[in-house]
């Protein structure tokens, strides 16, 4: 069973949103269950900061031995940071998914559209 901590918010795409402590700034990722459809991450495509996306908006790819996947924004936001040791070592997206292997900082523009994210229930509803 994948690892879905009850304190994030996701997607049907399977990214998620992290609180990261700064006012409206989140994490985002892919989840464990992701990951462990992937296989081995051994390429990640991200933008740079400051970039803006809108909700569902493809920001980047993943690539690993079995697929190369886009990446969808969970809300609209800019990037505040992009995760630079992923560039090194895309492998935290397999050991770490929702520490190391963070991919981007996003800034939120709306925090109702957080709200409309599934909640760790809804999420593991939807991967069965």
């Amino acid at each position: 069973m994948s690892d879905i901590p009850s304190d994030l918010r996701y997607t049907e795409e399977h990214e998620y949103l992290k609180p990261a402590g700064d006012d409206g700034v989140y994490f985002v990722g892919i989840t464990d269950y992701a990951q462990g459809e992937l296989g081995d991450v051994v390429y990640l495509e991200l933008p740079e900061a400051g970039s803006s996306f809108n909700r569902m908006e493809v920001f980047g790819t993943i690539e690993a031995v079995k697929a190369v996947s886009d990446l969808y924004s969970p809300v609209d936001g800019t990037i505040v940071e992009v995760n630079s040791a992923l560039e090194d070592d895309p492998s935290l997206v397999n050991s770490d998914p929702y520490g190391a292997g963070w991919m981007i900082k996003l800034k939120v523009d709306d925090d109702e559209e957080v709200r409309g994210l599934l909640r760790s229930d809804g999420y593991s509803d939807h991967v069965g």
